[in-house]
């Protein structure tokens, strides 16, 4: 397939566009687009099968995140007030989930735990970065976050669509074939 418009361009475009979903009174973060913009190419590229599993995956993980939140919020200092046992319950608290986590990898439905750590990252530097319509709201953070990771498989379909490929048979005529050397004209060989 040939390119009409280069992607670097089509992808170029498409990142600046972010700049209004996350620069507007939302306070999206639009870098969470980029995440599963790179996973979906990493996938194979944009296609429904790969949207599906980061659909599923991504949300998943950031849940994860938002439980460790959640509970650290509510029991971050039941083992004590100082700094080494706050510590110490969040990296229990962090073994049990994130061990929870990739066991949900081995269900079928979850199987994709790059996907599943691409929401738990996005949804941590979402609600700790205070981006979302409520900042500071773990809530407010995990619908932020979970939107604008669904967007990424989104951009990667258009990053590659609005490139408007044609095949190499329809970009050049089967009568000549140019010669990339000499500049010469020479017909195909008959079948």
């Amino acid at each position: 397939m040939r390119e009409r418009i280069p992607h670097e361009i089509v992808a170029s475009l498409l990142a600046g566009a972010t700049a209004f979903i996350g620069g507007n009174a939302l306070h999206l973060p639009p870098w969470a687009i980029f995440i599963s913009w790179a996973g979906t190419f990493l996938l194979g590229g944009p296609s429904l099968a790969n949207a599906k599993r980061l659909w599923l995956a991504m949300p998943a993980g950031s849940a994860f995140a938002l439980a460790i939140v959640l509970i650290e919020d509510h029991y971050g200092t039941a083992l004590g007030e100082g700094q080494f046992a706050r510590n110490l319950m969040q990296a229990l608290v962090i073994l049990v989930l994130n061990s929870a986590l990739m066991y949900a990898g081995r269900l079928k439905l979850l199987a994709l735990i790059p996907g599943m750590f691409f929401g738990f990252a996005s949804f941590f530097a979402t609600f700790f970065g205070g981006f979302g319509y409520d900042p500071g709201n773990a809530w407010a953070a995990w619908v932020s976050v979970v939107a604008m990771n669904a967007l990424g498989p989104v951009f990667a379909y258009l990053s590659m669509r609005l490139t408007f490929p044609v095949r190499e048979e329809e970009a050049q005529p089967e009568a000549s074939v140019p010669q990339a050397r000499t500049g010469e004209k020479v017909s195909p060989e008959p079948s």
